[in-house]
């Protein structure tokens, strides 16, 4: 793997430096998706794709938007049954951060679908999977795809519902995070009428008192509001993230607990008794297979 590596540098700075011309849409702060007539009720598919994540969102518009991927190309077949076969198009793609267990599936979905937006962090890693994504990038680039890079403040909205991104708080694109990208992981809140999910990808504890703290600051309460219905459960379950002070700020109805088989003990009893704590109903892919949830604005509904 790292002859691998060393091998390709020169591509993977190639790639990144041909992004960065063609990203002009880096630091725009709000993106709108074309307006339709269908309405009817969001649904939410929180995917089981393993030891990874995956989250498969159709707005009441009929847009389709895919956080994450997983580790493999299950996703793929997930995919297929939740859309027609003859509809080859995903309208938003979100890739929370470079790592194998979110990108590889993503990567998948990338060359079979042709996507309107790509959002991520832009981050730099040194792998195989990292220089594939390049690859898929510049694939769909090629397909007018337009790619942003993620930051805190960014607004997209799609009719009546709003994706808020509250994490990285600066612009990374291009910064070497090859060591580990949890830290940089895109934060996302959606709001649907009453109804709200909040996405972390892989934050650790760190992260999550800064958003803490800037949710607590009153003058920017209504930009960093973490109080939400559903919690996608960050990294797994894993015992370094979803901390007690985390947990109160966002106040969840649901946690969902995106986790496969695994040597790492996700999700670890810790973080299970705190999210008991705080009242929450704890749902695992691993013991539930995909998890649906869905809304009309008012009411949310879990379904089996």
């Amino acid at each position: 793997m790292n002859q691998f590596i060393e091998k390709n540098k020169k591509a993977i700075y190639i790639f990144i430096a041909f992004l960065f011309i063609l990203n002009f849409f880096a630091w725009q702060e709000v993106f709108v998706l074309s307006e339709r007539s269908e309405s009817k009720d969001l649904s939410v598919s929180f995917l089981n794709v393993g030891q990874g994540d995956s989250t498969f969102i159709v707005t009441p518009q009929n847009h389709q938007i895919l956080i994450d991927g997983g580790p493999d190309s299950t996703v793929v077949g997930k995919i297929a049954k939740q859309i027609p076969f003859w509809d080859r198009s995903i309208d938003l793609a979100i890739l929370s951060h470079p790592e194998k267990d979110h990108m590889s599936g993503l990567i998948e979905i990338l060359k079979r679908y042709k996507v309107d937006y790509i959002l991520w962090s832009g981050v730099k890693m040194n792998s195989s999977e990292y220089l594939e994504w390049l690859k898929v990038l510049v694939a769909q680039k090629n397909k007018r795809a337009k790619i942003i890079t993620a930051f805190a403040g960014q607004n997209i909205k799609v009719g009546d519902l709003k994706i808020k991104i509250l994490s990285p708080s600066e612009n990374l694109f291009a910064q070497d995070f090859s060591k580990s990208a949890n830290e940089t992981s895109v934060v996302a809140k959606l709001n649907y009428g009453k109804n709200s999910f909040l996405f972390v990808g892989d934050i650790d504890s760190v992260e999550e008192k800064k958003l803490v703290e800037k949710s607590q600051l009153a003058n920017s309460h209504e930009l960093v509001n973490l109080k939400s219905d559903v919690l996608k459960v960050a990294h797994h379950g894993s015992k370094y993230s979803s901390s007690d002070i985390f947990l109160k700020e966002v106040n969840p109805k649901f946690a969902v607990i995106e986790v496969g088989k695994n040597s790492y003990g996700h999700p670890t009893q810790e973080t299970l008794s705190r999210l008991q704590n705080i009242g929450a109903k704890i749902f695992r892919t691993d013991q539930s297979g995909d998890i649906f949830f869905q809304s009309n604005g008012q009411n949310l509904f879990m379904l089996k």
